[in-house]
C-alpha cells in the first residue's frame, strides 16, 4: 500500500475485484436495495455488513427451546417486501395479536388512548378539564415548535398527561418531548391527529365497531429471524448476489470515478455503492466529517420466561405509565406455545434511562410491573442483549444535520438511506421497502 499514490485506475482495478454495485448492510433497506439492483439488471452486487448475520437489527436468541429477538415481529401477508422474497410468506406465522397499553392509572387499557378509562373514567371534573385543556389548546396554543406542542394541540395538556403519552414519547425518543424535533413530529406522529384527538376518539367510540383489516398480520417462524432472512438471501445468491458478513470495513476510496472499498481481507471496487448502515459509520468511511455526531437510542431486550398470573390477556403491551424505562413487551408464547409449561417474552428497555446497564434494566423492570401487579409468580431471566444504535434520536436540528450529511456523501457518490442511512424512522419492514424502492428509483432517474 505504501506505492498507493503512483497506482493508475487500470492497476487498482486488476488488483481488486469488481462488482456492479457494494450495498452496506443487510437488514431489510440493504436487502430490499439489492433485490432492486439485481432486477433493474446488474449481475455481480455485494452485501457486506460488520454484523455476523443477515437482517439487520431483527437480531434473535435462541435457548433451551426459547425463541426471543429484539426488533418488528409483525409483517403483513400484503407486503411489498413479499414481492421481492415471495418464499418469505410461508414462513411466517398467521397471528390475532391485540395491543394495550399500562396507563400511569396502573390499568391495562386501550392503546392509544382509551375514551372510557382516559377520559370519562377520570371523574366528572377531570373529564370537564380534559375537555377544556383542548379548547384552550387549539384556540392559544397554535404553535408547534416541538413533538410536545404538536400532540398538546391535538389532544390537550391534560389528557396528555392523563394518558401517559407524553411519558412514552420521552421513553421511546430518548429525550423530552419539548427537544423532538417538530418536523419529526409532523412526519411520524400523525396518528394522534388522526386517532387521538377528542373528536375522533368519541367518533369511534359511538360507531359500530369497524371490521379489522384485510391483510393478515404474520409473525416471524418460530425459528427466528435468521430462519426466515435465510431464505431472502438464497434467492439474492441466485440471482447474482454475494455477502460478506462480519466485515471489517476500513475505508471507501474514489478513483477516478470507481468506489474502492477496503476491508481487512481484501479490496473491492464498483461504479456505486449504496448505504444502509448509519450515517456517521458512512462519514467515516469516505473520511468525511460533517461536525456533529447523530444520537442513536440503546436498546435493550431482556428475555424472560415466566409461570403465574402475568395480569393481563393482550400480546403486546406498551408502556405508558409515568414510571419505568421498559417500552414494549412481547409475548412470543401467545404466538407459539408454552415451552415446558412456561410463557416467555421479551422487554425492551431504553438503555439511555438505565445506563446502559442490562443488571439496572432488569430490576427497573421487575420493580415496575411488581408495582402494577403484573406476573405475580416465577419470573425468570434467561438471556438479554444489548442493540447499539436501534434507531435514531430525533432531537431539535438533528433532521438538518443529517439532511448536510447525506447531501454531503451523495456528493461524494455514495447513496445513504433507510432508517440509519436515510435517517428515517421505519417502524415495519413495509415502510423500509417502499422507502429503499423510491430512494433507488429516484437515484436511477437522476
Amino acid at each position: 500500500m505504501d506505492n498507493a499514490d503512483h497506482l493508475t485506475v487500470s492497476d487498482v482495478i486488476s488488483q481488486t475485484e469488481q462488482f456492479d454495485a457494494i450495498v452496506l448492510g443487510a437488514g431489510i433497506s440493504g436487502l430490499v436495495s439489492a433485490s432492486v439492483l439485481l432486477r433493474d439488471g446488474l449481475r455481480r452486487v455485494l452485501i457486506v455488513d460488520e454484523y455476523d448475520h443477515i437482517g439487520g437489527n431483527h437480531i434473535d436468541w435462541s435457548c433451551g427451546g426459547y425463541t426471543f429477538d429484539i426488533g418488528s415481529l409483525i409483517f403483513q401477508d400484503d407486503s411489498p417486501l413479499l414481492a421481492h422474497f415471495p418464499e418469505l410468506l410461508p414462513l411466517y406465522i398467521p397471528i390475532e395479536p391485540r395491543w394495550a397499553r399500562l396507563n400511569p392509572q396502573g390499568m391495562i387499557t386501550t392503546y392509544p388512548i382509551s375514551v372510557r378509562d382516559d377520559i370519562f373514567g377520570a371523574g366528572i371534573a377531570e373529564t370537564i378539564r380534559i375537555f377544556a385543556s383542548v379548547i384552550y389548546a387549539r384556540l392559544f396554543q397554535r404553535n408547534m415548535r416541538n413533538a410536545r406542542e404538536f400532540a398538546r394541540y391535538w389532544i390537550g395538556s391534560r389528557l396528555l398527561y392523563r394518558s401517559g403519552l407524553e411519558s412514552y414519547m420521552k421513553r421511546f425518543y430518548g429525550i423530552a418531548t419539548d427537544g423532538i424535533d417538530i418536523d419529526l413530529a409532523r412526519k411520524r406522529m400523525l396518528w394522534i391527529s388522526e386517532h387521538a384527538s377528542i373528536r375522533n376518539l368519541i367518533g369511534r367510540a359511538l360507531k359500530r365497531k369497524q371490521q379489522g383489516p384485510t391483510n393478515r398480520q404474520m409473525a416471524r417462524p418460530k425459528q427466528g429471524f435468521q430462519f426466515l432472512y435465510s431464505a431472502a438471501a438464497e434467492r439474492l445468491k441466485r440471482n447474482g448476489a454475494e455477502f460478506q458478513l462480519a466485515a471489517d470495513m476500513q475505508a471507501i476510496d474514489k478513483i477516478g470515478g470507481q468506489f474502492q472499498l477496503q476491508l481487512k481481507d481484501r479490496i473491492v471496487t464498483s461504479d456505486r455503492i449504496i448505504s444502509t448502515i448509519p450515517i456517521h459509520m458512512a462519514e467515516r468511511l469516505c473520511r468525511r466529517d460533517s461536525g456533529r455526531k447523530l444520537e442513536t437510542i440503546t436498546l435493550i431486550g431482556l428475555y424472560f420466561s415466566f409461570a403465574g398470573d402475568r395480569g393481563f390477556s393482550q400480546s403486546i403491551i406498551y408502556n405508558f405509565s409515568h414510571q419505568g424505562a421498559w417500552k414494549r413487551l412481547t409475548m412470543y408464547s401467545d404466538f407459539y406455545g408454552l415451552v415446558d409449561g412456561r410463557e416467555y417474552f421479551t422487554a425492551e428497555v431504553i438503555g439511555n434511562h438505565v445506563g446502559g446497564s442490562t443488571e439496572r434494566a432488569e430490576r427497573d423492570f421487575r420493580d415496575h410491573v411488581h408495582t402494577n401487579g403484573l406476573f405475580r409468580g416465577d419470573l425468570r431471566l434467561e438471556g438479554s442483549h444489548v442493540l447499539d444504535e436501534a434507531y435514531p434520536i430525533y432531537s431539535k436540528g438533528a433532521a438538518l444535520h443529517a439532511a448536510e450529511a447525506i447531501r454531503q456523501l451523495r456528493d461524494f457518490g455514495l447513496e445513504s438511506l433507510g432508517r440509519q442511512g436515510g435517517f428515517n424512522y421505519q417502524p415495519t419492514a413495509r415502510a423500509s421497502t417502499v422507502e429503499a424502492e423510491a430512494a433507488l428509483r429516484i437515484s436511477v432517474g437522476s
